[in-house]
């Protein structure tokens, strides 16, 4: 990889880390430490989350707009700001306060990162946004198997702990970003499924796979929030729940010898990918039906993970391929913050369903999810194709 791409696999590598020390445990801190029942937690991180989703269309807005380097400053600033004043405040209700900015913040630089990797390397295609997710993984790896026993010790310390990562965030990304400019020598070469004339039908199909999209973050978003705390119930400690995170963070990184041959092998057959991706996923959740113990919650975990790791990059791949020019960042800003608003229902719906139903009826409801997700992922591209034979009638 080049140079620059590298520069920003570091710099998200180090802004998961610290912002993965807090965001597993956000739902305990709320219910154990501030007294909030599972729902007014979900409502609270689905705040957080509604500040995230607005961050990222902004980010992508104004990527396209005014470049990487100021975006992704002020995102951070923003980030930073919310952290001094959460490590001084963090009781009720100042922790929603600077954990909504904190979405804004972040929310922001997401994308950014994500257009950068694509502007900076146009001719990796899908290997640039697989070494940011990589990155993403693996600083969720060391994040959680920090933050659990930091927050056993003291969760003011795991404030600090956050805001010292990001600080260092900063201070790269003001002395490596500055000169990343798009490759415009080799944009030629970047593989496009779109014309510039196509730009209504590219969206249509970016919302469409978005529907897919969103579901499956609804789902996966049920691991940091309502299984956090019913793994807890079962008398799983917060040591071994966080070692979950750090399972599937490594086992992202162990399985990219095997996984990035079929990858590349079936690089054409991206729907092929998702597909199976969100059924494996699915097939986690079964299991969870009968874990009772860590060592099930495990499996469960790598099923998840050996899933995650087709859907996850695909989906930024499929937007990068579908932006017209000059909306790479919008674009990028789309998917994110779909994701974002899957993060945003998926804690108060995971929460209503537990506390009038039960987990078991959660699972089943997040199976059917999965199905249904599956039906956007192969119907995506159909405007596109729509619109390929109305001009060839046409002509």
């Amino acid at each position: 990889m080049p140079k620059k791409v590298w520069l920003l696999v570091i710099g998200t590598f180090i802004n998961i880390t610290g912002s993965s020390l807090l965001w597993p445990l956000n739902t305990i801190y709320m219910h154990d430490h501030l007294g909030q029942s599972l729902s007014i937690a979900g409502l609270v991180l689905m705040i957080n989350a509604g500040g995230t989703v607005l961050g990222n269309l902004v980010g992508g807005y104004l990527f396209d707009k005014f470049g990487g380097y100021k975006s992704i400053m002020f995102g951070i600033l923003i980030t930073v700001a919310s952290l001094i004043g959460i490590t001084f405040w963090h009781g009720w209700p100042h922790y929603v306060w600077f954990l909504t900015i904190m979405g804004f913040g972040s929310g922001i630089v997401i994308p950014v990162m994500f257009a950068l990797v694509g502007s900076v390397w146009p001719e990796g295609g899908r290997k640039g946004f697989n070494a940011i997710y990589l990155a993403q993984n693996l600083g969720v790896a060391v994040g959680p198997a920090l933050g659990g026993p930091i927050a056993e010790k003291s969760f003011d310390y795991l404030f600090v702990s956050n805001l010292g990562l990001y600080v260092i965030f900063l201070i790269i990304a003001a002395f490596s970003y500055r000169r990343m400019v798009p490759n415009k020598e080799n944009e030629k070469n970047r593989e496009k499924i779109v014309n510039d004339n196509s730009s209504k039908a590219s969206l249509y199909s970016l919302l469409i796979l978005s529907g897919g999209f969103l579901l499956a973050w609804i789902a996966y978003s049920q691991w940091s929030t309502t299984l956090s705390t019913h793994i807890q119930q079962l008398g799983i400690s917060l040591k071994e729940y966080s070692l979950l995170w750090t399972i599937n963070g490594l086992l992202i990184i162990i399985l990219q010898p095997i996984i990035s041959p079929i990858v590349q092998k079936y690089e054409k057959q991206i729907k092929a990918q998702l597909v199976f991706g969100m059924s494996v996923m699915m097939v986690s959740f079964i299991v969870i039906i009968f874990a009772n113990n860590f060592k099930m919650f495990a499996v469960a975990m790598m099923i998840l993970t050996i899933g995650e790791i087709f859907v996850w990059p695909a989906v930024p791949t499929i937007a990068s391929m579908l932006a017209p020019k000059g909306k790479d960042g919008s674009y990028q800003g789309i998917v994110n913050s779909i994701g974002a608003i899957g993060r945003m229902i998926g804690p108060l719906f995971g929460g209503m369903i537990v506390d009038f139903y039960s987990m078991n009826v959660l699972m089943l409801i997040l199976c059917a999810m999965f199905i249904i997700s599956i039906v956007p992922c192969l119907l995506y591209d159909s405007p596109l194709k729509k619109e390929k034979e109305q001009y060839n009638e046409i002509n």
